[in-house]
């Protein structure tokens, strides 16, 4: 399978190209709260927190993650000591997943690339000079004041790229973050990269699985 040439690849950073590790960061700080057998359950209680945090209207990063800490501690009845400015400080440091750099360097002469990121614009590019790559634009949730799933985030970067959703081919490891608004915003072409953290939902989403980034190149027919 393969899609037509898309004027821009656009992507999801943290998860998909950035190795993005706020569960092992939860793992290591409260392994003196969290019982080793309930571990994976606080981790994915805290995720569907920052999920609902983004939901709705626009607030810094730091905030959202240090609500939903403070949110699921409160439901797991474990003390919360402030570890939200943690996370946020640790996220502009981390790197790519292995397979990115290789992997970008097939297309990214050839079809401009783009991220869109549930992230502060003194966060992002620290990440983005990382990943080995040149960028066309990168766009963020600041710059939205909308973040991801939500529809407005989508329609801000593809207003800002001056196109529609037919001209781009929109790349993520999320569902629940990406590709279901690219499906309800007509993005036709979409790529799920099968990170681990997340499995397909449906089908009916109009997906290509790759296993990692160098999996594009292909789609693309380069």
């Amino acid at each position: 399978m393969s899609f037509l040439r898309p004027k821009y690849i656009t992507f999801d950073c943290y998860g998909t190209l950035t190795n993005f590790q706020m569960g092992t960061m939860t793992r290591e700080l409260f392994a003196d709260r969290v019982d080793a057998g309930q571990m994976d359950q606080f981790v994915k209680d805290f995720s569907a927190y920052r999920l609902d945090q983004v939901m709705g209207e626009w607030r810094p990063y730091d905030e959202i993650i240090k609500t939903s800490l403070m949110r699921v501690c409160k439901r797991w009845g474990v003390e919360y000591r402030g570890e939200g400015q943690l996370y946020y400080d640790a996220v502009p440091t981390w790197g790519p997943h292995a397979d990115v750099p290789a992997g970008l360097s097939k297309i990214a002469d050839k079809i401009p690339l783009v991220i869109f990121s549930n992230a502060m614009d003194e966060q992002i590019m620290s990440n983005v000079d990382k990943l080995g790559a040149p960028f066309h634009k990168v766009f963020t949730a600041q710059q939205a004041q909308a973040y991801k799933p939500r529809l407005a985030a989508f329609e801000f970067m593809l207003d800002n790229l001056g196109c529609g959703p037919e001209d781009v081919l929109h790349v993520s490891s999320s569902f629940r973050y990406d590709l279901m608004s690219a499906h309800d915003m007509k993005i036709k072409n979409k790529a799920f990269v099968a990170r681990g953290h997340e499995q397909p939902a449906n089908a009916v989403y109009g997906y290509h699985q790759i296993p990692d980034i160098g999996g594009l190149a292909g789609l693309v027919g380069l």
